[in-house]
């Protein structure tokens, strides 16, 4: 969920909009949203967003978001046309403006100057920016790794990096991620040898599950049913979406012709192989309907299904419920555990030192993965001789220069969530209700009282996930009891009166399962 934000001269500059996704912690909940109060109070002094590349975490949040701002959107022509997808999808493709820059090209917003500079990603276009201010030069690499042998685009040379260094750079902004791996991430090219292998030796139906926006993984794969003699068969929007954007900007030209999912199941098992959406368990997406049967595509005992991305940390339940299905089934699997199928979009720490060595930034500044990864890389930075460093928090102001870095301040950071078509605090009362319900369940009680305050007949009692079980009704009476009690001897005032109802139907709760559920009251007076 990466935003960044560099000031000067009174003047801001945002560098990606991405949001993430939910987890358990957010019931209902799919996507989160970052919270801009920081830069929407300061709306008339942000001069641009500039996108450096199109993951989700990185692009998501601008059809939510990006229009209330009121600013112009940079990016490369791929990146662009994933950008212009969601705003046309969300109907705002005339509300915000969106400038396309070539790669490697260079553009002036407000006392900014921003260059693209590509680097190798498991994405096209993947770029760092080098930012000019009046103040020094800032070089953020957004995501990126080394490789030597890239499927697609033409990341910069050493020679091109060490150009940048010899100019000057104030601070390297780069990625985390990987911090902690001692190996380099890996060159694409390896990961075909690896899944040519294990296809090759596959018997039945073949399907391979990765991220849709690593389109150097789909170009891949395309080879990869070329060699081993398959048709290829692609299951998921977003896929078909990454493949029609990539086309459209000159990528994945030799890729083959695809099959549809009817022909795709006509053909022998040993012919087709299917590519397909849902590595990382989302319960909608194409592997998961797959997995339980409930999609065109059909695997059987014996077929094989290759996991050709990272298991993301917090996905290892919703992946486990599906490998385990899977396994019911019969369905043999493979992961980067078994065979060499998958290498990183991230810089291991051989790549990070040699960014070092070409940049020879000033000020090292970790962004990407978390607080242990960015402390780590601070610290990797100084030992390979960066000669200052900070770790920067959510929220942080860091002055970078002059003198810096030095923490100057720190402003309100947090999440909003998309609720439905609803944008809500993540930490708002909606969200805490839901949590406390999921937690505790709900009771709903109705009392009827007459012009006297007499309590007529019995009070109504409703619940939702209190856990009475076998004694539902034993606990329903008892509840209506307390009810009746405390409107008999409550007080005259009717806000009173409901909070004491309320506090004697939770306490009967309370004293049968230990539990707190929310308690809503409703008086009838009659």
């Amino acid at each position: 969920m990466n935003v960044n934000l560099y000031g000067t001269q009174g003047k801001w500059l945002m560098v990606d909009l991405g949001l993430t996704f939910a987890d358990p912690a957010y019931p209902g909940i799919d996507l989160i949203l970052p919270d801009l109060e920081f830069i929407e109070q300061r709306a008339k002094d942000l001069v641009g967003i500039v996108l450096t590349h199109g993951h989700e975490d990185h692009i998501g949040a601008i059809p939510y978001l990006a229009a209330d701002l009121g600013v112009p959107l940079y990016a490369t022509p791929f990146t662009a046309g994933l950008i212009r997808g969601k705003l046309d999808e969300e109907g705002l493709g005339d509300k915000v403006k969106l400038h396309v820059i070539d790669q490697e090209g260079s553009f002036r917003v407000g006392p900014f100057g921003v260059s693209y500079i590509p680097l190798a990603h498991s994405i096209p276009e993947g770029n760092a920016l080098l930012i000019d201010t009046p103040y020094g030069r800032i070089f953020h690499t957004g995501d990126w790794k080394l490789d030597d042998e890239p499927l697609l685009g033409t990341p910069s040379t050493a020679a091109e990096l060490e150009a940048i260094g010899d100019e000057g750079v104030l601070a390297l902004v780069c990625d985390s991620t990987n911090v902690f791996n001692e190996d380099a991430s890996g060159s694409e090219a390896a990961v075909r040898e690896g899944l040519d292998g294990v296809i090759a030796e596959a018997k039945g139906r073949v399907l391979v599950t990765t991220f849709a926006s690593n389109a150097a993984r789909v170009q891949t794969l395309g080879q990869v049913a070329r060699d081993t003699g398959r048709q290829l068969c692609v299951a998921g929007r977003s896929l078909d979406r990454i493949i029609k954007v990539a086309k459209a900007c000159g990528y994945l030209g030799d890729f083959p012709d695809t099959v549809d999912f009817e022909t795709a199941m006509r053909l022998p098992p040993s012919e087709v192989m299917i590519v397909a959406t849902g590595g990382q368990g989302e319960s909608r997406a194409a592997l998961a309907r797959i997995a339980f049967d409930s999609h065109p595509i059909k695997l059987s005992e014996g077929d094989t299904v290759v996991f050709s991305s990272k298991q993301i940390p917090g996905n290892e339940i919703a992946i486990g419920r599906i490998q385990n299905r899977l396994a019911e089934r019969g369905i043999l699997m493979v992961t980067d555990r078994q065979a060499h199928v998958h290498v990183s979009g991230h810089p291991g720490r051989p790549e990070l030192e040699l960014m070092y060595k070409w940049i020879r930034p000033e000020i090292i500044l970790p962004v990407h993965g978390e607080m242990r990864h960015m402390a780590e890389q601070a610290r990797f930075a100084a030992a390979c001789g960066v000669p200052r460093g900070i770790v920067q928090q959510n929220g942080q102001v860091i002055r970078l220069a002059p003198d810096g870095p030095e923490l100057v301040g720190h402003e309100r950071t947090g999440r909003l969530v998309l609720d439905g078509d609803v944008i809500l605090p993540a930490d708002g009362a909606t969200l805490n209700e839901r949590r406390r319900i999921s937690l505790h369940g709900f009771i709903s009680a109705t009392v009827v009282l007459d012009a006297r305050g007499n309590v007529r007949g019995e009070p109504a009692i409703a619940i939702q996930g209190v856990p009475v079980e076998e004694d539902r009704e034993d606990f329903l009476a008892d509840a209506r009891l307390a009810a009746a009690e405390a409107a008999t001897d409550g007080p005259k005032d009717e806000a009173k009166l409901r909070e004491a109802i309320r506090l004697a139907v939770r306490r009967r709760a309370t004293q049968w399962t230990g539990k707190k559920p929310i308690v809503d009251v409703s008086i009838i007076r009659v």
